[in-house]
């Protein structure tokens, strides 16, 4: 089988795209994939470094407000289509499948022109605008969230969950805390605000320093490698609690996930879908500041079902922060509890499912 992806702009679009390839590859060795992006967006070093085909087109991302911008976004949009048209007569794929972002427009648009199977895969629960213009044209839409289901036609909609989620069970043994200056034994927590960290965040751990050092468990706290400097600083000033550990970044995250009992975080679609598949229960904070405010319906759909305490950015502050920690983790009925809800939640298989999906509809377009 040779399936075409396309996913961009940021890690929630690439990530997902990446773990199915990887994980579909170990299952099916002889399944051959092209990845198709920008030149200059993220995904063209990271697909790169992976050793995955890559073909770069040009293409922009439609302006909210009405811009002259949004012309040539067209006419790069229909020179992007032509483009793909031609890539994708020449590398023949049974199947496309688009991960998000803009440049999947002109990808999947014109896989659905020449009559190829289609796919797109919504990873949170509320869609971005492609999403929203290529579910007229694709033939099946897969999403991650129930809450999705809506903005969708229903007669295309599948679950089928994050192919993140694949891949982070799939990891064997996994890496010890110790590395980290951590103490094997003991209930640990991870505090992170994603790739870049999250200030509101750092404020509230650092405000709660004073109340940690009266806690029997070890907190690992990611701060993001611009606020580092920062947030050292602030903590030597206010005196660090010795159960806390504190990293710019932590490299290869997924390899030390099933090591820790809660986490603290965003709410994006990727971190949601690694920790459900693990069973891990959390404190969200949803980032107030993405489009139409989806991380709050995401920390939501977990909420609702008690596998999270979700904080609102807005009443955050050192207390509430170690009180949510604490209602999980200083109660083992809660803690256990929490854990089978999370997991319940999760979708291990995620990456077949999809494949799956991919599969039938290249059955049916014989």
């Amino acid at each position: 089988m040779r399936i075409v992806v396309s996913g961009g702009g940021t890690g929630g679009h690439i990530y997902p795209a990446l773990a199915f390839i990887k994980e579909v590859k170990r299952h099916h060795e002889d399944v051959e994939f092209l990845y198709i992006g920008t030149e200059k967006g993220l995904e063209k070093n990271i697909v790169e470094r992976e050793g995955i085909p890559f073909k770069a087109i040009e293409i922009t991302g439609f302006k909210r407000k009405l811009s002259f911008e949004n012309v040539k976004t067209v006419m790069r949009f229909l020179k992007g289509v032509k483009e793909c048209k031609t890539e994708l007569k020449r590398f023949k794929p049974d199947a496309v499948i688009g991960t998000g972002g803009y440049v999947c427009g002109p990808v999947v648009y014109a896989a659905s022109k020449l009559g190829i199977p289609t796919i797109i895969h919504e990873q949170n629960s509320l869609p971005g605008l492609t999403n929203k213009f290529l579910s007229k044209y694709v033939d099946k839409v897969a999403i991650c969230f129930d809450e999705a289901k809506t903005h969708f036609p229903a007669e295309k909609v599948v679950f089928t969950g994050n192919p993140r989620a694949s891949e982070v069970v799939s990891i064997k043994g996994g890496r010890s805390l110790t590395a980290l200056g951590l103490s094997e034994g003991k209930k640990t927590v991870l505090i992170f605000g994603g790739s870049r960290g999250a200030a509101p965040i750092n404020e509230a751990v650092i405000a709660m320093q004073n109340e940690l050092k009266k806690r029997d468990y070890q907190v690992l706290y990611v701060t993001g490698e611009v606020h580092y400097d920062k947030v050292t600083a602030a903590l030597d000033k206010e005196g660090a609690a010795p159960n806390m550990v504190v990293q710019p970044f932590l490299h290869q995250m997924p390899e030390y996930l099933k090591e820790f009992d809660v986490v603290v975080a965003r709410a994006g679609a990727t971190t949601i879908a690694e920790i459900t598949a693990l069973g891990i229960p959390s404190v969200l904070i949803p980032s107030p500041y993405v489009t139409a405010n989806h991380q709050e319906v995401n920390a939501r759909s977990l909420g609702e079902q008690n596998a999270a305490v979700v904080l609102k950015e807005s009443e955050l502050n050192g207390d509430r922060l170690i009180q949510a920690i604490d209602h999980i983790l200083q109660d083992e009925m809660t803690l256990k509890e929490m854990s089978s809800r999370t997991k319940s939640l999760g979708v291990p298989d995620a990456a077949e499912r999809l494949y799956n999906v991919l599969k039938e509809l290249k059955h049916h377009a014989k």
